[in-house]
C-alpha cells in the first residue's frame, strides 16, 4: 500500500473517531447530532468529506455547521424535516442516514466549498455570562467602583461578528442581577441565562464598577452582522434545536446592526491590537479577550502568542481575559475541572494584568462552554 494512502487511511480513522467522540460527549446534548454524528463515523464516504478541510479544521461540528447551512439556506430535501431551526419536527429515526446520504451526494459541491473555505464561529453570546464578572474582576482590581467606574476599552481577538464586545448591552438572568439591558430604542436586549454553581463573586451584585469607551475585534474572516448571507453562517454553526442559542444570536446581531463595532481582518491580530493601544486616550484602560480561539493554534504558535502577550501586558498595561480549555491557559498550576465536566469541553477563565505588584495571573472561573453555568475560583495563581 502506497504511503499516501496509509496516511489518508489514518486520518480517516481518526476523523471517524472524532465523530464518535462527538456523539458519545460534545453533542450529547442534541439528538439530532448525536445521530448525525454517529452516521458519518460509520461512513467513510461521509467521513472523507471533512478531510477536505484544512488539518486546523478537522471538527466535526465544522461538516455539521456546512449541512446545517445548506438546510438553511432552503434546500428542499426529506432531511429539513429533522432540523427545529427550519420547523422540523421529525426525531432522529432508522431513515436518517440513507437520506443524509442522498441530500449529501445533492449538496456535495457546494458542502466542498464550505468545508473548504469556511472556519467555525458560533459568537456565542452566552459566554458573557462570564465575560460579565470577569470584566468587573478587573475593575475591582483596577479601584473602580459604581460611582466612579473604570473605563475599559475592548479589544475581541477571534471577534467572528463581534457580538461578545456588546457584553454591556445585554440582559442577564443569573439569580443575582436585574434582567436588563443597556440597549434603547426598538432593539430589545437578548437575554443571557445562567446559574452559579457555589456562590458568585462578592462583585457582581450592584451596579457595575466599568463602562465601555472603545470598542474593537480583530479574526482571520470577520462577518458583518448586516450581511444576511455571512451572518447565516453563524446561525449554521449552532445546534439546530437550540432555540434559546438563535433567539439570543439575533437579538445580538439586532443590536450589533444599531452600534456596529470596527472589526479587522487580519492574521496577525496582535498587530492590529498594538497599533489599536497607540489611539487610546490616556485614563482607558485596554483589556484583550479571547473565548475558544487558542485551540486552532499550534503549540509552539500558541507559546509565543502567550509570550507576546505577556510583554503587552508588561511595558503596555494591556489586561487579558481568556476563556479556552484549561490546557490552553497562561498558567503552570491549572486547577481542576468541575466533578462531572470535561477539562476538554469546560472553559477556564483567567485573568493577566499589571498590578502595582508587578505581573498577576489569576484563574477566575471554569464555566460551560456556552456559559450555562459558571463555578466561580477564588484562589490565585502564580
Amino acid at each position: 500500500m502506497a504511503v499516501d494512502a496509509v496516511d489518508r487511511e489514518t486520518l480517516l480513522k481518526a476523523l471517524a473517531h472524532r465523530f464518535t467522540r462527538f456523539a458519545e460527549i460534545d453533542g450529547r446534548d442534541d439528538p439530532l447530532y448525536v445521530a448525525l454524528a454517529t452516521a458519518i463515523a460509520s461512513d467513510v464516504a461521509l467521513t472523507a468529506l471533512l478531510a477536505e478541510a484544512p488539518a486546523t479544521q478537522h471538527l466535526p461540528v465544522l461538516l455539521l455547521a456546512a449541512l446545517h447551512d445548506r438546510v438553511l439556506a432552503g434546500t428542499a430535501h426529506p432531511l429539513a424535516a429533522y432540523y427545529a431551526s427550519v420547523g422540523g419536527t421529525r426525531a432522529p429515526d432508522a431513515e436518517l442516514p440513507a437520506l443524509l446520504k442522498d441530500f449529501v451526494g445533492r449538496e456535495s459541491s457546494a458542502l466542498l466549498t464550505l468545508l473548504r473555505t469556511r472556519t467555525t464561529q458560533t459568537n456565542e453570546i452566552g459566554r458573557c455570562a462570564v465575560l460579565r464578572p470577569a470584566l468587573q474582576a478587573l475593575a475591582v482590581r483596577l479601584g473602580g467602583r459604581p460611582e466612579a467606574p473604570s473605563a475599559l476599552a475592548l479589544f475581541d481577538f477571534g471577534c467572528s461578528a463581534g457580538l461578545n464586545l456588546g457584553v454591556d448591552r445585554y440582559a442577564y438572568d443569573d439569580g443575582i442581577a436585574p434582567v436588563e439591558g443597556d440597549a434603547s430604542g426598538d432593539v430589545a436586549p437578548p437575554v443571557i441565562r445562567s446559574e452559579w454553581r457555589g456562590a458568585p463573586p462578592q462583585s457582581l451584585p450592584g451596579p457595575r464598577a466599568w463602562t465601555v469607551s472603545h470598542r474593537h475585534g480583530v479574526d482571520l474572516f470577520p462577518i458583518d452582522p448586516a450581511d444576511e448571507a455571512a451572518t447565516r453562517w453563524l446561525r449554521a454553526c449552532l445546534w439546530p434545536g437550540d432555540a434559546a442559542r438563535r433567539a439570543r444570536l439575533d437579538g445580538a446581531l439586532a443590536l450589533a446592526r444599531r452600534y456596529p463595532a470596527p472589526l479587522v481582518r487580519s492574521d496577525d491580530g496582535l498587530t492590529v491590537l498594538e497599533r489599536w493601544l497607540d489611539t487610546l486616550p490616556s485614563g482607558v484602560q485596554p483589556v484583550l479577550f479571547n473565548v475558544w480561539v487558542l485551540a486552532y493554534f499550534d503549540p509552539e504558535g500558541w507559546r509565543r502568542h502567550l509570550d507576546r502577550i505577556e510583554r503587552l501586558v508588561r511595558a503596555r498595561g494591556l489586561a487579558w481575559i481568556s476563556g479556552e480549555m484549561g490546557k490552553l491557559a497562561p498558567l503552570s498550576d491549572v486547577p481542576a475541572s468541575p466533578p462531572g465536566e470535561s477539562p476538554h469541553s469546560a472553559t477556564l477563565w483567567t485573568l493577566q494584568w499589571r498590578s502595582p505588584a508587578g505581573l498577576r495571573t489569576e484563574a477566575l472561573a471554569w464555566s460551560h462552554p456556552h456559559g450555562r453555568w459558571i463555578e466561580w475560583l477564588d484562589r490565585p495563581a502564580a
